[in-house]
């Protein structure tokens, strides 16, 4: 059975592993998207080992929502979720303002706050989600599901073979 690589990130915390005791907020964020890891590789410098932040790659294999405050891989990887220690699920630009605030970086998202801002921050964010995977060049979303639903099917039990199609 042969599987596509999930992430460069050989670091990333899959669902079923321990979490550090200090996490504050799970960001679900997608391991093969090169912007998003990139941005994930800047939240985890400014986190300096301190643990406030779970990073939780939904192109992981072991990804489960049971673990994630029940975001489907399909939820997450149409626009990016986080999940508060006390089991909230925020989505969208509130997932950053979060997570920034976390890391003592709110005033970087502080203006997404204000009555104009706010609403355009929200307004392009959905546009660059809409967009993300085509901009990035990848499958759309209903063949990135379709593969996830394939390969973690042969993994169980003998129902796919190399060479068969």
């Amino acid at each position: 059975m042969t599987r596509s690589p999930v992430s460069s990130d050989s670091a990333a915390t899959s669902a079923s592993e321990a979490l550090p005791d200090t996490w504050q907020i799970k960001l679900l964020y997608d391991g093969q998207c090169p912007l998003c890891v990139r941005e994930v590789n800047f939240l985890r410098k400014k986190d300096d080992g301190r643990g406030l932040i779970a990073f939780v790659d939904v192109m992981s294999d072991r990804y489960t929502p049971q673990e994630n405050g029940g975001v489907t891989f399909e939820a997450a990887m149409g626009h990016i979720h986080a999940v508060r220690r006390d089991g909230t699920v925020i989505k969208n630009v509130e997932v950053f303002r979060q997570v920034y605030t976390v890391l003592g970086l709110g005033w970087v998202y502080a203006p997404t706050r204000w009555p104009i801002v706010g609403p355009l921050a929200d307004w392009a964010y959905s546009v660059w989600a809409d967009w993300r995977l085509r901009l990035t060049g990848r499958p759309d979303l209903a063949t990135l599901v379709a593969q996830r639903q394939a390969r973690l099917a042969c993994g169980e039990g003998d129902r796919c073979r190399l060479g068969e199609g």
